[in-house]
């Protein structure tokens, strides 16, 4: 699998479709990673499509190197996203993503617009439960283990499980780190979540959205998701000069039926549906 050093970091990538072809950088949520069902399967879509379309794994995913820094894990991820763009030459690149991947995809967009041809986003996270839940689960955990057990407890973290079974080198910078400071960075990591009242997704200011000035596809949340709520894909819609505003192309519930047990061995994975957007990124980009 290629990998390439972006600010001294390790991240693992691959690149589907012709040379030449228009391309298109995809992220997922969470910290999974390019092997999850739904990614690759999405990228193959596209590729057949003629596009270029670049899958990797973020910082502190997969097959990548951890990196604890920073004023934000997602402003660092998309300072990858945009080194990672430039050094394979791609030229201005469809940014796409969904949950933790269009917080990505945004900040990528907002701080290096010359590198973003389009932009497509859904599962948008935002309100206080959401992005509260993001804070405990990213942040909350592992500061919790540490505070108990030391940087030994936090190679138990849930959160941090997948990039340490994939990437001993990871495994073993966050098990070297020191307790004190790791902590400190989690409190940061942790402020950087903070729901706004002038802005529905963090790290983000209305000017940042304004800055954005490339044909846009927003995906409508379902009223039923609370990671992903509705009233944030409404105002990120509204915030982008260029935005589509589309329901996407899977169930209502798709959300809450893909992360819950009822679609345990049923080709489970949060994103299996992805590739389903397809037709609509091809349509953007033409």
């Amino acid at each position: 699998m290629p990998r390439a050093t972006i600010n001294g970091i390790g991240i693992e990538y691959e690149l589907h479709g012709p040379e030449g072809g228009k391309p298109v950088a995809l992220t997922p949520g969470g910290r999974f990673h390019m092997d999850t069902p739904g990614i690759r399967e999405f990228a193959l879509e596209l590729a057949k499509g003629g596009r270029r379309a670049l899958i990797y794994d973020r910082p502190n995913c997969g097959k990548s190197d951890a990196y604890v820094g920073g004023l934000s894990e997602s402003e660092n991820q998309a300072e990858a996203l945009t080194g990672l763009i430039r050094h394979l030459g791609l030229g201005p690149t469809a940014i796409i993503g969904g949950s933790g991947g269009s917080r990505v995809s945004l900040l990528a967009a907002a701080r290096d617009p010359e590198i973003c041809s389009h932009l497509a986003l859904w599962w948008i996270s935002g309100e206080p439960i959401g992005l509260m839940q993001l804070a405990g689960y990213y942040c909350g955990e592992a500061a919790g283990l540490c505070s108990v057990g030391g940087m030994e407890a936090v190679m138990n973290a849930t959160s941090w499980a997948e990039n340490f079974a994939m990437s001993p080198t990871s495994k073993d910078y966050v098990r070297n780190f020191d307790p004190a400071k790791f902590i400190e960075i989690m409190q940061r990591w942790a402020t950087s979540y903070q729901p706004s009242d002038i802005s529905p997704v963090p790290g983000m200011k209305p000017v940042d959205f304004a800055r954005i000035r490339v044909p846009a596809i927003v995906f409508r949340s379902h009223s039923s998701d609370l990671s992903h709520t509705r009233t944030t894909s409404d105002w990120v819609a509204r915030l982008l000069p260029q935005a589509q505003y589309l329901d996407p192309p899977w169930r209502d519930d798709e959300w809450n039926y893909q992360s819950g047990s009822t679609a345990a061995g049923n080709g489970h994975s949060l994103f299996i549906s992805w590739p389903k957007l397809a037709p609509k990124i091809l349509e953007l980009t033409a």
